[in-house]
């Protein structure tokens, strides 16, 4: 073995102290140091680190970094190089159980820690997913294809055509449900879009990612990915749904509406929420709890509207004070054809702005507003800015989302590239939940901490 992969990643102190302690990567050491005593697991350090800190493995499964002038002792207990591909295994199949189509896409539900770079990277196919997760086999039969392995920030409106197709396909195969692996950032904005190109479709098209990688034991990946296929294929609800950590504790899943869901959190693995309404339904394995009675059912045919378009040049906007109408004439001059605002209040944006949107107007390009504070509905009838914003031509789109308007603007166009009126009459009629009557009483709750009543309650059921 050469030097650089002994110490992979290792430089300069790190190495000289390896080195006083004939320990090398992948060994089994027991640190002493100013700090306590660590037993672990010597890594390789990332390329892009700094060379002061030697990082273990712990029993446990986490990863700590123990700065070298702290170490006292190094003493090696073992080897065990780490192998972190799990192989593919083939899905045993049982006649009596359903079958559900596993599509791949990437993102951290497939992703292991890279420990030559220290960045997480897709890099589990379905097949290992189900190596990973051998209860899988308990619940259908699997039938996988990866279609892309890619973070969620690198999915957009090619990958959504092709998923949308892929849908419908499993669906004429007659599959009793769907599921989609997913990263979670912009998993919200790929369920709205299935949500408007695969349209009442008859079985649940089950969307699930994980907060964190399947190699830490804190990881959601297994919990998420068994109940998404539970309710794929024995659920009662023919939707497009988002299935994540309800409480961040391992209890259950919940099941969010594809044009009502959105990523709340950076990091908790309950970071998805049901936005001006409550969530469809509970999900544990073997059993789903609905919380909603005004779901579209699990039908026995197999008929379903695709409809997979999209037009690129449509974007969203978020209004902020001392907006320059600048920033509106650019996009106008740049082609685009579209434009979803979010804007403050009950659906405002500053004055100054005006003669932009007006030349926008009369440039065809369709505007609509959305709000900022992601509950309750736009009102541009209430203050006089809303009315004469009204009259420059922005359509209000009652209760729906930011980011769901401008993936429903970017498929109506798609779908009618020359018809402005036929857009607007999709866009501001509710196709799969995205606007709603009303919010229900229990839609909007905010816990907000140090609050002495919440505190109160948090204390009785926070574990």
């Amino acid at each position: 073995m050469s030097e650089s992969d002994r110490y992979k990643g290792y430089r300069g102190p790190c190495v000289e102290l390896m080195k006083r302690f004939g320990i090398t990567v992948w060994c089994e050491v027991r640190a002493r140091t100013t700090r306590g005593e660590f037993a672990g697991l010597v890594l390789p350090r990332s390329e892009t680190s700094d060379e002061n800190h030697i990082v273990l493995k712990l029993n446990s499964g986490y990863n700590i970094g123990l700065r070298y002038d702290t170490i006292q002792s190094l003493e090696k207990t073992g080897y065990r190089e780490a192998h972190y591909k799990i192989p593919e295994k083939e899905f045993p199949v049982d006649p009596e159980l359903p079958r559900v189509g596993l599509f791949g896409t990437g993102g951290t539900i497939a992703s292991r820690l890279d420990y030559r770079t220290g960045a997480v990277i897709p890099a589990f196919s379905p097949g290992e997913l189900y190596g990973s997760v051998p209860e899988l086999a308990d619940i259908c039969n699997l039938e996988t294809e990866k279609l892309f392995a890619v973070f969620s920030e690198n999915m957009g409106p090619e990958q959504y055509l092709i998923l949308a197709e892929k849908v419908g396909e499993a669906i004429a195969q007659g599959c009793a449900g769907i599921v989609i692996g997913h990263g979670t950032d912009t998993m919200h904005h790929t369920a709205s879009a299935l949500s408007f190109m695969v349209q009442r479709p008859p079985i649940p098209i089950v969307m699930v990612g994980s907060q964190r990688s399947s190699d830490r034991p804190s990881s959601d990946a297994a919990q998420n990915l068994i109940n998404a296929t539970w309710a794929a294929a024995h659920g009662p609800i023919a939707e497009v749904m988002v299935c994540m950590f309800g409480p961040t504790s391992d209890q259950y899943n919940l099941l969010h509406r594809g044009t009502r869901v959105r990523k709340m959190h950076s990091s908790y693995r309950s970071a998805f929420r049901t936005l001006g309404d409550v969530p469809l339904a509970m999900v544990e394995k073997g059993k789903i709890t609905p919380l909603k009675d005004d779901f579209l059912p699990r039908r026995d045919d197999r008929e379903v509207t695709i409809e997979a378009a999209f037009e690129e040049r449509v974007t969203l906007i978020f209004y902020y004070p001392g907006m320059h109408p600048d920033v509106i004439d650019a996009l106008v001059d740049r082609g685009y054809r579209g434009i979803v605002i979010a804007g403050t209040g009950l659906g405002h944006v500053n004055r100054k702005i005006y003669p932009a949107l007006e030349r926008a107007r009369d440039a065809g390009v369709q505007m609509y507003m959305t709000l900022q504070t992601l509950w309750g509905f736009v009102q541009m009838h209430v203050y006089e800015t809303g009315r004469e914003i009204l009259g420059l031509g922005v359509i209000p789109l009652a209760n729906m989302l930011p980011e769901v308007a401008f993936i429903k603007l970017g498929w109506a166009m798609g779908v009618h590239p020359d018809d402005p009126e036929a857009v607007r009459e999709l866009m501001t009629t509710p196709i799969a939940g995205e606007i709603t009557e009303r919010e229900p009483h229990d839609g909007y709750l905010i816990f907000q901490g140090g609050v002495p009543e919440v505190q109160e309650y948090l204390g009785k059921v926070w574990r």
